[in-house]
């Protein structure tokens, strides 16, 4: 089994594991129970109070339920919105991500070249991993605010548990973070291994060199002056042989006489 090969699988089980964080998310907003308390009254009857982030509910023993929606948006605690607000980016940035990794996932072969696809599914990556931990920051500090309620001796409202969408939310932010971490990796290395030199050398090919017909008269023209000139030199030297001759011949005569 391939590099490839193995890349695509483990692409396509982080792709169903960021799909399932996203599904988790997404189904905490619907689930009434964030926040729940149990009340005794003094009849054989039990209230149960139950809140999410956009409304609050109450039941009874016998199963009768009644929930009212938040009046006013603006009478609500700060860190109310800022959960609402992490949560519905967590969802907005997930779902996005799942676009941009079925694209660039090498088994759906909808992208261009291999460098190209994994730079798409490392943004899918990319938004998978702040979508989740998004989540992850609404969903801990809201746990921490209620447990932090809860064990405090001098809060004397009512106090709450955690409740199951906070436990889901912090399941489905953990798939997220996962996934989108793993995506990020894998697609990185590959996206990134090969990119360019700041200052790329230009390498030019090697070539032969071939004498052109200049080339080819200028050598010639050399060759004919370096053989015209060695001959006036032997002739020069011939020249004044000879004359040395002729003048030893003529002052051996002259003491002859």
């Amino acid at each position: 089994m391939g590099y490839r090969t193995v890349v695509m699988y483990i692409e396509i089980g982080c792709f169903v594991v960021c799909v399932a964080g996203w599904i988790l998310v997404c189904s905490t907003q619907p689930i009434e129970i964030w926040t729940w308390s149990e009340v005794n009254s003094i009849v054989l009857t039990t209230s149960n109070y139950f809140s999410n982030l956009w409304k609050d509910c109450i039941s009874d023993s016998t199963g009768v339920s009644d929930c009212k929606g938040i009046p006013s948006m603006l009478a609500l605690n700060w860190d109310i919105h800022m959960c609402r607000a992490l949560i519905i980016t967590s969802i907005i940035l997930a779902f996005f991500g799942s676009i941009l990794v079925l694209v660039g996932m090498k088994c759906t072969k909808i992208g261009g070249s291999e460098i190209t696809n994994a730079k798409v599914t490392f943004a899918g990556g990319m938004n998978y991993l702040i979508g989740g931990m998004c989540a992850m920051v609404a969903f801990s500090y809201y746990g921490h605010k209620i447990n932090s309620e809860f064990q405090n001796p001098n809060y004397v409202e009512q106090k709450f548990e955690i409740g199951v969408g906070v436990f889901i939310g912090w399941g489905g932010s953990t798939l997220l973070v996962a996934g989108g971490l793993i995506y990020s990796i894998l697609a990185g290395r590959e996206a990134f291994k090969s990119r360019p030199e700041k200052y790329p050398v230009t390498e030019y090919p090697a070539y032969t060199f071939v004498p052109s017909r200049k080339s080819y008269a200028s050598s010639a023209r050399t060759e004919i002056t370096g053989t015209r000139k060695s001959r006036s030199s032997s002739g020069s030297r011939n020249s004044s042989v000879s004359v040395i001759s002729s003048t030893t011949r003529k002052t051996g005569s002259n003491a002859y006489v």
